[in-house]
């Protein structure tokens, strides 16, 4: 990857308004991957691109028609992008795979590049705690659950999928600052997994907030890749090392925390 990098955003949540419009925010993720794709090696969409996603046996949300046209011009250069589920995408099945060519995983992944290791996933459900929604996604990722949502019609169905996400992702302010290490529950999770798991750089998102932190043995480091609904901040790694950057004005600003 001499010359490369490779790059990691989450948290799109595309298909509600925060900052800018859901639509605004697809032309500003857009200008993003145009601004990264004369360098990038790979490209990681770690979850919650969509605010909420369903595919219906012959029926996709609409929209997104910016983002998925250019998706599919970076494979066509033959940039590798990998989807990652989130909490809020869970049911993302093959559309991307056969559309796109693109992998979807579900849980996280173990990748290494220039003797580095990293654990790549999207957080959610990870470390202790957090047993009501813990319960909640093995309920939604039941097939039975699956089928029968797809037996709704899709107007009624997106309908009520959509207030649900919604109501979900109202701003609760512990997001925007750093909790007490035994409320980080990512946190807890890195420093338990390096015990038995060499690993570099621990990569999520689900956090929605941009976080670099080294573990307890001194040189692991869990990053939190932040969100794009306000900081649009996302991770990259040049071979060397990992760091956070902001899109801002058309240009990926730096940022080490």
């Amino acid at each position: 990857m001499q010359g490369k990098k490779i790059y990691f955003a989450s948290d799109f949540h595309l298909g509600i308004d925060a900052k800018l419009t859901s639509q605004e925010r697809e032309k500003k993720i857009v200008r993003w991957l145009n601004f990264i794709q004369h360098d990038a090696y790979e490209i990681y969409l770690v979850g919650d691109v969509f605010d909420f996603w369903f595919e219906y046996r012959n029926v996709v949300p609409k929209g997104y028609v910016r983002l998925f046209g250019k998706l599919a011009e970076l494979r066509d250069k033959g940039i590798p992008i990998f989807f990652f589920t989130g909490n809020h995408d869970m049911w993302m099945f093959k559309y991307f795979e056969t559309e796109f060519d693109i992998p979807i995983f579900r849980k996280p992944i173990v990748k290494k590049w220039n003797g580095k290791k990293f654990f790549i996933g999207h957080g959610d459900g990870l470390g202790p705690g957090d047993y009501s929604y813990k319960f909640l996604k093995k309920v939604f990722a039941n097939p039975i659950c699956q089928f029968l949502f797809g037996s709704i019609h899709p107007t009624w169905g997106m309908g009520l999928a959509n207030y649900w996400s919604q109501k979900s992702r109202a701003l609760n302010p512990a997001d925007l600052k750093f909790l007490r290490k035994e409320k980080e529950w990512l946190l807890q999770f890195c420093n338990e997994k390096i015990k038995t798991l060499d690993i570099d750089y621990f990569i999520f998102g689900h956090r929605h907030l941009p976080i670099d932190y080294t573990l307890k043995n001194g040189t692991s480091r869990y990053i939190n890749i932040g969100e794009w609904m306000h900081a649009c901040s996302y991770g990259v790694f040049d071979g060397n090392d990992m760091t956070i950057h902001f899109f801002e004005n058309g240009e990926g600003f730096t940022h080490k925390i």
